[in-house]
């Protein structure tokens, strides 16, 4: 396995010819529990979009352990924001949760027994497992977020990127979802998520990548979180209390 999990060449991303994310060039080490953070409009979304290759590239280079996307996509998985994804479909958890396998079948083939055990176990891991023939529709934010959480889970992918998946959820789901991400780094996988609590940080992540339109700065996270990368980053006054504890005005 190559080093790096993502490198980034010169990344531009426009919508209707209005770029919204700017000649952004980073990497970022495997094994890392990274976040992207920045304030709204900063393009942290639409930089994990642009892996994905869910939004086209004005420019630049994306590679994945060292290859395009197109030839290591069953290593990566993604999980979207909540609230862009249509929680009224009708379908059970088990069934979201087995979307997650499908890449590992045959085409048009249906789960298995295997992937069904699979997919309980997932379940089970994020404390969803009496869930399984709820439907989706019928769960709370927390609880929808820890089941597309289980989803990701039993692609079993060395790269997982992640869309905000601590927003909206309680304390109780926000631990768990730590726990996990632990869990996930343990076992040797990446994981890059997109983060808006700047005081959990310091605690829950290794590596840091500060974004707005342009990249600011990408590195362990006590290099690159930083006062002055945090004044850069969201601009004028800033107020609020760091993870360590100190207050910047």
């Amino acid at each position: 396995m190559t080093a790096h999990a993502i490198a980034i060449q010169d990344l531009t991303i426009a919508y209707q010819r209005k770029p919204v994310l700017w000649d952004v060039t980073l990497e970022i080490p495997a094994g890392s529990l990274a976040c992207i953070i920045g304030p709204n409009g900063a393009g942290k979304s639409t930089l994990i979009k642009g892996v994905m290759g869910l939004l086209p590239m004005a420019s630049g280079v994306v590679t994945i352990f060292g290859h395009p996307l197109q030839d290591v996509r069953q290593r990566v998985g993604y999980v979207p924001q909540r609230g862009s994804v249509d929680w009224d479909f009708p379908t059970t958890v088990l069934d979201v949760v087995l979307m997650g396998r499908y890449g590992h079948l045959p085409l048009f083939a249906r789960p298995r027994r295997h992937d069904r055990d699979l997919a309980r176990a997932a379940l089970e891991q994020v404390g969803m497992e009496t869930f399984a023939d709820r439907q989706i529709s019928q769960l709370s934010g927390g609880q929808q977020q820890r089941v597309f959480l289980a989803r990701a889970l039993v692609q079993d992918a060395d790269l997982y990127l992640m869309d905000e998946p601590f927003a909206g959820v309680d304390a109780a789901t926000e631990q768990a979802i730590v726990v996990l991400l632990q869990t996930l780094q343990q076992r040797g996988k990446t994981m890059i998520v997109v983060h808006h609590d700047l005081q959990t940080v310091s605690e829950y992540f290794d590596w840091a990548v500060l974004l707005n339109l342009r990249l600011v700065a990408s590195g362990p996270v006590d290099t690159a979180f930083t006062e002055e990368h945090l004044r850069v980053t969201y601009g004028g006054r800033l107020n609020l209390l760091t993870a360590i504890g100190e207050e910047i005005s």
